[in-house]
């Protein structure tokens, strides 16, 4: 795969198999990448290392550039914030506006 990922600033990575019968350093680089159960994804700003990590990873995972409407659906299905150090499901607007009001964030969209 060519690596023109330096364009683009957002990379959309997800876990593609068990990391149980991985070698130590593949699990560390995972771990690094927020990644550890299988299925978990996590969006990540591409700079040098991140490339250099995501060679190393690159059988394991699969990854590509997140869409509005992709993005758009994993924040309603599986969005989640904190308020007050609890983890709460983002389900209206009211949650949103409470803990990024004072960022001039109200809504979702």
């Amino acid at each position: 795969m060519e690596w023109s990922f330096l364009e683009v600033g957002l990379i959309l990575l997800n876990v593609s198999c068990s990391i149980n019968a991985m070698h130590p350093k593949t699990k560390k680089i995972l771990q690094l990448l927020r990644l550890r159960q299988i299925f978990n994804g996590v969006f990540l700003k591409v700079n040098k290392a991140t490339i250099n990590m995501l060679r190393r990873v690159e059988p394991y995972v699969a990854y590509g550039y997140p869409n509005l409407k992709s993005v758009r659906e994993l924040i309603y299905k599986r969005g989640y914030g904190k308020l007050n150090k609890q983890r709460i499901p983002l389900t209206n607007n009211k949650v949103i506006e409470e803990g990024l009001g004072k960022h001039n964030i109200i809504c979702i969209e």
